[in-house]
């Protein structure tokens, strides 16, 4: 059987016009393509191109170059490397204050950086959410944060922060800045194949400021018109939460007077230290505080004449809230409608409000208890123990055996057991006895040590004087 015929048979297939119609198209692209090889030969012929080869040698090649647009012979063309001449080196990413690579003249960028980009940690980013969001992938990131000891940094962003990014003409990260603070700034630039991060040191200048108000409504009213800011509002509640309760005890005509830092770069306002001097006067008592670094470079709050203003348990466990049912040996239950005793006191606040510990202790319960619901108790030495009941939830870490610091979050306000809102009800426990945390007489801190006390008056003299004063300035105001 020959060729056509098993094909005709076998496949059902007849060459016909259409296969023919191919083989034609075929045929003339092949022809095409010869036309056009041979009018480049001619186009490339010398005196015609731009490009011709010379005769040579046998087993030698000579080309010559094709000339630019505009090009002088013997000139090289503005912008382009010399033949024989490498390209310069792209300039560094960064420079040796921390800034990221400075503009051309003009403010066109550097001739690395294609583009700068300032980003702003919201709640809940991560780094790598971060720079996902600018199309920069989980590679460059783990690069980023393993470049070096102090890019551990990058693994705790907080809403606010700011980081700043120069990026090359292919998307790569080029530099990253990250400013800690006023004072220090992450640098995190691209050496070679890899990352090299360090943390750069800005030199500050530091001045004192004051300022003075009076309570009409409330402390951060008070503060903001002072222009204080709300980090210096807290601070100043720390100092005397010990003395006042900040939630019961401001009474309008209360007066306050706060001497702190200010921190100064090149000139400009870059943010606040601390608090240096404060005085507080709460229903005609006077509460005065200054700072004292002693020679072991332990720091602390105290009076003028020594003693730490501090105590061994803060006053109030929640920040700026009301008591809704206060300490009492008699009380109609509102869950149970019956009387029982209180002993305790309750403080009205959001879900959610952060609980802190009033002291330095280990908790000896974390859990459900009956009508408490959640609680947490803490013991402090022999014979202390708190307790704080009814709450939503615990923060991370604390459970039963672990050490809590005065001050540090153990849970947030809530209203599980027998409880009718969110509230927080706080017990105060001496050799296993109730007392009711807002009159109990609570152990002082530690004075300044002996050895220094003539240190402490040298040093501290100034900001009493500062003090008095400010005193004298704000009551010829008032008159």
């Amino acid at each position: 059987m020959d060729y056509p015929t098993f094909f005709n048979r076998d496949c059902k297939f007849r060459p016909g016009r259409t296969a023919r119609r191919g083989k034609r198209r075929r045929l003339a692209v092949v022809a095409g393509a010869l036309a056009l090889t041979g009018g480049l030969g001619v186009a490339l012929l010398p005196g015609t191109g731009e490009a011709f080869r010379e005769p040579a040698r046998p087993g030698t090649l000579l080309e010559r170059p094709l000339p630019l647009p505009g090009a002088v012979a013997g000139k090289p063309v503005a912008g382009r490397p010399s033949p024989g001449r490498a390209a310069a080196a792209p300039p560094a990413v960064s420079t040796s204050d921390g800034r990221l690579p400075a503009r051309r003249a003009g403010g066109g960028p550097s001739p690395a950086v294609r583009r700068r980009l300032a980003l702003t940690v919201r709640p809940g980013d991560s780094l790598a959410r971060l720079l996902a969001r600018q199309g920069i992938g989980a590679r460059t990131v783990h690069a980023l944060v393993h470049s070096g000891p102090e890019a551990r940094r990058l693994r705790r962003l907080r809403p606010g922060d700011r980081i700043e990014l120069a990026l090359g003409r292919d998307g790569t990260v080029l530099a990253l800045r990250y400013p800690l603070d006023p004072e220090r700034t992450l640098v995190v630039r691209r050496e070679g194949a890899g990352y090299e991060a360090r943390l750069v040191t800005h030199p500050l200048e530091r001045r004192q400021a004051h300022a003075s108000g009076v309570i009409e409504d409330s402390l951060f009213t008070a503060a903001q018109k002072a222009g204080l800011s709300e980090r210096l509002t807290m601070a100043l509640a720390g100092i005397f939460g010990w003395d006042i309760d900040f939630a019961l005890d401001l009474r309008p005509g209360d007066r306050f007077t706060v001497v702190y830092e200010t921190l100064h770069r090149d000139g400009a306002r870059v943010g606040e230290g601390p608090i240096l001097a404060a005085e507080f006067v709460n229903r005609g008592r006077v509460f005065r505080a200054v700072r004292y670094t002693d020679p072991e470079g332990r720091t602390g709050y105290y009076t003028p004449e020594g003693r730490s203003v501090r105590r061994a348990f803060l006053r109030t466990p929640v920040a700026f809230t009301r008591i809704s049912s206060r300490f009492s040996l008699r009380r109609r239950h509102p869950v149970l409608n019956r009387f029982r005793a209180h002993r305790g006191v309750d403080y009205a606040a959001p879900h959610g409000t952060p609980v802190k510990a009033t002291g330095e202790g280990r908790v000896v319960f974390r859990g459900r208890k009956g009508g408490y619901g959640k609680v947490v108790m803490i013991r402090h030495g022999a014979r202390y123990v708190t307790v704080y009941a009814h709450l939503s939830r615990f923060a991370r870490g604390v459970r039963p055996g672990r050490r809590v610091r005065q001050g540090q979050v153990i849970g947030y306000v809530g209203a599980t057991g027998l409880a009718t809102g969110p509230h927080l009800h706080y017990e105060f426990r001496v050799d296993g006895v109730h007392r009711n945390p807002l009159t109990v007489r609570l152990p002082p801190a530690r004075p300044v040590p002996a050895r220094y006390r003539e240190d402490f008056r040298r040093r501290t003299a100034s900001l009493v004087a500062a003090l008095d004063t400010l005193r004298r300035i704000q009551l010829a105001r008032r008159d």
